[in-house]
């Protein structure tokens, strides 16, 4: 599937230029999504990047869906957005720990603190992934423009990957496509098993 170039580094595992792909779409305030994530990491990615068993043959692409039911969904993307930007290669880390504190963002304890605040925590998490230098950049990408309604430095990158959800029908997390079509059959409750038959199935190594 396509993917625009300031956004390479949400392929997560895998060469850029494997034949087929898996887009994964989460949301860092979904628990299934958080779940998934792990066996991304411990299952997926070993196969898929340098020396693994598909290496060369698959790719895996984290597509950012945002949930607008829940509140503070919408930042969580931004701070991984800016992320991407000044450390790409450590954008899947800062998703790991995202999605280890996710519940500091869920409704209830978001719901007390303004979007600067959420933000602000979102820094500071950034911060123990990428270090303060780093986050002191994020923290300028995730400051709001000048005019009343510009949004800010990542927004673009936002409207990006909710249009490219909207145009291909994805509607909630996790939600996984092979080769551009929905693959119904996966479940963030998979483990290695489950992964392995799957690939087997669809790759001929």
């Amino acid at each position: 599937m396509a993917l625009q170039p300031s956004l390479r580094p949400l392929i997560i595992a895998g060469r850029h230029d494997a034949p087929h792909t898996l887009d994964i779409f989460l949301d860092y305030v979904c628990p299934f999504s958080a779940k998934l994530s792990l066996a991304i990491d411990s299952v997926l990615k070993p196969l898929l990047d340098a020396g693994g068993k598909y290496d060369g043959k698959v790719k895996a692409i984290i597509r950012l869906q945002v949930q607008p039911w829940h509140g503070s969904s919408i930042y969580t993307h931004e701070a991984a957005l800016a992320v991407a930007r000044v450390a790409p290669e450590q954008f899947w880390s800062f998703s790991l720990a995202l999605f280890k504190k996710q519940t500091d963002f869920f409704d209830i304890p978001a719901s007390t603190l303004t979007p600067i605040q959420i933000r602000e925590k979102l820094v500071a998490l950034a911060e123990q992934v990428i270090g303060p230098n780093k986050a002191g950049e994020v923290k300028e990408l995730l400051t709001l423009k000048s005019t009343p309604n510009g949004g800010i430095a990542v927004t673009d990158d936002l409207k990006y990957t909710i249009k490219f959800s909207r145009q291909n029908g994805v509607h909630v997390s996790p939600t996984v496509l092979w080769d551009g079509l929905i693959a119904g059959e996966v479940s963030s409750s998979w483990g290695e098993k489950e992964w392995t038959e799957f690939l087997a199935a669809k790759v001929a190594v």
